[in-house]
């Protein structure tokens, strides 16, 4: 061990005690992030302990990464340097909860699942169906920008995050927003936390509005034969009278992978060679049966579609299928040979979307996968063969670079290879010189997460 790095693991050790530093290269292993390891890890327990930690990395010019569960470190592009990981694990504490007033603080250490249990037992939830729910971290998570099915009926953890506390690049503690809806006044800076993967503050507290859990809830599924009738169905569920919570489009390739790794919840007599439409409604019985009628109603006015395009599924199929939507595509990418572009578009621009994805991934001989959130995001997943791996990049280069996904196509998941060769991000953006700013706003010495974000930001 060098001189620098004795006296780094004695100055953090003061800080957070011997027992939370972790030194051993075996064990800084597990927060490898894109084959960078960092030189030590600290296990911080309160933010007054991770803003100390900040202002001596800042002090030595230390490149820090925040780490959560480690689900989904893969994100972002490698780090340029990467001295300290900081594991927010031990920050897992409800802060204050008031079920009255639907309000929830929580540290960003707690997982999703756990919270998820601690607002069941009064008759709550957050619409935080987010991929590795038995896992994830509640910072993670926010600080990933991975979304969910039910950004359909709730937005992103945008619209319900009241707001949040972090830690900057200086090592000061901040405050944004509040606690209830009505002092939220101000600028609303923690929202530019949210999918910036820590490169301009390490959350160490969130404040959220919770929500009222649903009496109940149904899930239908419509079968249609082409990409066509699928795309124009939706524009006609999304201005029903019905307030869906998820709607979800799968092509055939999407349906096959999701019944390989959920033991067929699908029938493949059902969805062979046939894309589906996933719809959730919640509420009360009535308010499902008339979600279960309006879709009758206007599957029967698309008369080429009708007769027997329709179901609804049992409990036990529901929550299987829904498991599987809300993991997707985060289990698919465990090949070498795999892609996924994440891609924000219209709901009138579904059918250019799937064309352009499929006849360019069918120039580089791939196989492509859809799902398609009804609200307009796009995951693509891209197969290729095992000699393939140069068609793969090339082909993600050309789909980020298509002059009419520029602006909103990004790769979260892929071989770490592939990023020695590309720009996860995509090209450069006009307000680069903006996001610029910020960051050295934050983080003027530019040691959080540094080359990781938009821009090597």
């Amino acid at each position: 061990m060098t001189s620098r790095a004795t006296f780094a693991g004695t100055r953090i050790a003061e800080i957070i005690g011997s027992e939370n530093l972790i030194e051993d290269p075996q064990q800084l292993i597990r927060y490898a992030v894109d084959g960078k390891i960092p030189g030590v890890a600290a296990r911080p327990r309160t933010p007054r302990e991770v803003a100390e930690l900040v202002k001596f990395a800042a002090a030595e010019n230390q490149a820090i990464v925040p780490i959560g569960a480690r689900t989904k470190l893969g994100i972002g592009m490698p780090p340029a340097r990467y001295d300290l990981a900081v594991d927010m694990a031990r920050l897992d504490r409800v802060i204050s909860y008031d079920p009255g007033d639907l309000t929830l603080s929580v540290e960003p250490g707690i997982s999703l699942c756990g919270l998820g249990s601690i607002l069941e037992e009064h008759n709550q939830f957050l619409p935080l169906e987010m991929p590795f729910f038995e896992r994830a971290t509640v910072g993670g998570t926010l600080a990933s920008g991975v979304d969910s099915p039910l950004r359909q009926a709730y937005g992103t953890p945008r619209d319900f995050i009241l707001g949040m506390e972090f830690v900057t690049g200086e090592g000061a503690l901040a405050k944004s927003g509040g606690r209830v809806v009505k002092n939220v006044s101000g600028y609303d800076l923690h929202k530019l936390m949210l999918g910036a993967i820590g490169s301009l503050g390490i959350i160490t507290g969130v404040n959220f509005k919770t929500f009222p859990m649903p009496r109940g809830t149904a899930t239908f599924i419509a079968f249609f034969s082409s990409i066509e009738s699928t795309a124009q169905f939706n524009l006609l569920v999304r201005k029903s009278a019905v307030r869906w919570q998820s709607i979800e489009i799968l092509t055939p390739e999407a349906i096959s992978l999701v019944n390989v790794a959920f033991s067929s919840v699908l029938q493949q007599s059902e969805s062979a060679g046939r894309f589906s439409m996933i719809l959730r409604a919640a509420g009360n019985e009535a308010a499902l049966a008339r979600a279960e009628t309006d879709l009758h109603v206007l599957m029967a006015r698309n008369v080429h579609e009708s007769g027997g395009n329709l179901l609804r599924l049992e409990n036990n199929q529901e929550r299987r299928l829904c498991a599987a939507i809300r993991e997707f595509p985060s289990w698919i990418n465990t090949g070498a040979a795999a892609a996924t572009l994440k891609i924000a578009c219209l709901p009138s621009k579904l059918v250019s979307v799937f064309s352009e994805t499929t006849k360019l991934a069918k120039q580089h001989s791939l196989e492509v996968a859809h799902l398609f959130r009804g609200c307009g995001v796009c995951y693509c997943v891209l197969f290729a063969k095992p000699d393939g791996f140069s068609n793969l990049v090339a082909c993600c280069k050309e789909l980020l670079s298509a002059v009419d996904l520029n602006s909103s196509a990004s790769v979260p998941w892929c071989p770490p290879e592939a990023k020695h060769e590309l720009n996860i991000w995509g090209a450069p953006r006009e307000e680069s010189s903006l996001m610029q700013r910020v960051k050295r706003a934050f983080d003027p010495q530019n040691i959080l997460a540094p080359g990781r974000y938009v821009g090597g930001l």
